[in-house]
């Protein structure tokens, strides 16, 4: 569900490239589940290599690959 909705505001443009995502503590809040579910949800999002994490930093919106 948490990867669906930021896949879905990241694909309709919503969310753009180079935008920061809320904590995972922000976003385990905000739905209501762990800091587990959250961090899986986002690690799920990384391997789609739709996001990117800087270290100290934050975690973004990744840039777009298009074909």
């Amino acid at each position: 569900m948490i990867a669906n909705d930021f896949t879905a505001k990241i694909k309709s443009g919503e969310l753009k490239p180079g935008d920061k995502l809320p904590t995972t503590r922000q976003i385990a809040d905000e739905y209501g589940v762990s800091m587990n579910t959250a961090y899986r949800a986002m690690s799920l999002l990384h391997d789609r290599e739709l996001i990117t994490g800087q270290p100290g930093r934050g975690t973004y919106v990744a840039e777009r690959s298009e074909p």
